[in-house]
């Protein structure tokens, strides 16, 4: 596969009227470097602050037997955090509906095609599972085993990322513990449509002020950005304004088009998010 490598998402399918391809066409997928987002929060090179991934789920995958039999799946998708590229949604969608027609072998060559596309589009080696709603996949549903921010009585008025909302008392006792929201929203970077999500921070340091990040998370509410460079901007912005020793910033956002994006930012040595959807999903 030769994959075009794009700077900007103006140039991107989003927002824009297409013709849905009827057979296989690795061409649609739409890859966008990440440096550029990075950038804006003061993340250069190869010095990532954390290690992380986006999972993503597809809910909308469906090809035919060699006999022309239609199947139909569910995909999840690994990307890693370090890999130079981000996929456009609007693109995967694209990319994964031109199977419809599109006559396969069998789920493992569909799993090793998507591997094989997925991963020259994002720059690095993303895993793929792919299940036939024949085998029973299962989807759990779950919280966080943490404390809800969103019952805390607060004015607010900000709306768009205000970082200087942050603060951690560092005359305190240091604290291991989980806060999480439902009040998360954010807009498409291209589209401006909303983006709706459960925000979880986890971390160990100096107590976090929780009337501060709610504020702080509302305050995405009018912000353009893609899910994964809003959880970066999360992860930067807390590290930096709260000093904590370890941390993890995660999301589940609701789907669009037959998919969901999870993204999850964290300090090394931190655990890797448990595996449940939050309940928009």
């Amino acid at each position: 596969m030769s994959t075009l490598i794009h700077t900007h998402p103006d140039a991107s399918p989003l927002g824009k009227p297409v013709a849905y391809a009827q057979h296989y066409a690795p061409e649609l997928l739409f890859p966008i470097t990440r440096q550029g987002k990075r950038d804006e929060i003061g993340i250069s090179g190869d010095a990532l602050p954390f290690i992380g991934e986006d999972l993503w789920n597809a809910y909308e995958l469906s090809w035919l037997d060699p006999r022309g039999k239609p199947v139909v799946a569910l995909a999840r998708f690994h990307v890693p955090a370090y890999s130079p590229r981000l996929i456009e949604s609007k693109s995967l969608k694209l990319y994964l509906n031109a199977f419809n027609q599109t006559k396969v072998a069998s789920v493992e060559v569909l799993t090793e095609t998507l591997t094989r596309d997925l991963s020259a589009a994002a720059g690095a080696p993303v895993s793929v599972r792919v299940e036939p709603l024949s085998t029973r996949p299962q989807r759990h549903m779950g919280y966080p085993k943490g404390v809800l921010l969103d019952t805390l009585e607060i004015d607010v008025d900000r709306y768009t990322p205000a970082p200087s909302l942050l603060s951690a008392d560092h005359a305190l006792p240091h604290v291991g513990e989980t806060l999480y929201s439902h009040l998360l929203k954010s807009n498409c970077l291209v589209t401006g449509q909303p983006d709706w999500a459960m925000l979880v921070v986890r971390y160990k340091g100096a107590p976090i002020d929780r009337e501060g990040l709610l504020r702080y998370i509302i305050s995405f509410r009018q912000h353009n950005e893609f899910h994964e460079q809003c959880v970066e901007r999360v992860f930067t912005d807390i590290l930096r304004e709260c000093r904590p020793t370890a941390l993890s910033v995660w999301a589940r956002y609701t789907r669009r088009g037959g998919l969901d994006i999870n993204p999850c930012r964290r300090t090394p040595g931190m655990p890797v998010p448990p595996d449940f959807a939050e309940i928009r999903q």
